[in-house]
């Protein structure tokens, strides 16, 4: 059988039928939804990541899924439908494309983007920000939150002009955690506060070179777990555990890891 998305939609309404539809998926909410919700989209990133076309389709159709099932439980609250949340977004697109869908030009990426901004900055208007950081959601992972409120506030001219004074910047709050540890060993709220200002100024010196800091610490964080499994396997060659090794010996196979990667 083939199944369009009117089909799909009509899917998922029977599950939340609450006669006849399935247990778990009846007992859902909107907060319930929110874990699956990122679970999917992360899987779709990694599907990217790893030039699965197979897996993308799957995982693009599970994160369908999030949104479908959200849009269900707001028609069941009588807030909006399914059709009303494709009828709002492709409005949106139109409006934020004037260079395709209308008169304005764009002769390139940079002034499509200005388009966009220009249209997306009207819209907060409209809906009454009184902020220019109104609308970044507290929801994000931290360092793209970061990430965003730097970007708009220099859009603003609020941003150092050169990556000197960034790099000031960080040795400054590294400074400041080295001081708060020894001036308030016992007090983890202060040191917690300094550690975020120097997460915070990383971040800003990562932007101001032109890398995502999400991004550079993924990849970070996939790069520690390779070399860590290495250490591992080279331990499993030798019939150990990493419990029967003492830190000095799994150093030396870091090293060892690491010099391998320089000769491939």
């Amino acid at each position: 059988m083939r199944y369009s998305i009117h089909d799909f939609v009509q899917l998922i309404a029977r599950l939340r039928d609450p006669v006849n539809g399935c247990p778990w998926d009846i007992k859902q909410n909107y907060t319930s939804m929110i874990a699956c919700l990122k679970e999917e989209t992360y899987e779709v990133i990694e599907a990217i990541e790893q030039h699965n076309t197979e897996n993308l389709k799957e995982e693009l159709g599970d994160l369908l899924l999030q949104v479908v099932f959200l849009s269900q439980l707001a028609t069941e609250d009588h807030h909006f439908t399914f059709d009303e949340v494709v009828q709002a977004v492709a409005e949106k697109i139109v409006r934020r494309h004037p260079h395709v869908f209308g008169n304005t030009q764009a002769n390139n990426e940079e002034e499509a983007l200005q388009n966009w901004n220009a249209m997306k900055a009207l819209e907060h208007q409209h809906q009454g920000h009184t902020s220019l950081l109104d609308n970044i959601p507290h929801a994000f992972p931290a360092l793209m939150r970061a990430e965003k409120l730097q970007k708009r506030c220099s859009k603003v001219g609020f941003d150092w002009t050169d990556v000197s004074p960034v790099f000031a910047k960080v040795e400054e709050e590294l400074q400041e955690v080295k001081q708060e540890i020894a001036r308030s060993p016992q007090d983890p709220a202060k040191i917690e506060e300094e550690i975020g200002d120097l997460f915070f100024a990383t971040v800003n010196l990562s932007r101001h070179l032109k890398c995502s800091a999400e991004e550079s610490l993924r990849k970070a964080n996939q790069k520690f777990e390779q070399r860590f499994r290495r250490v591992e396997a080279k331990l499993g060659a030798q019939n150990r555990t990493l419990a029967e090794a003492s830190l000095e010996e799994m150093d030396r196979l870091w090293d060892d890891v690491k010099r391998e990667e320089k000769h491939r």
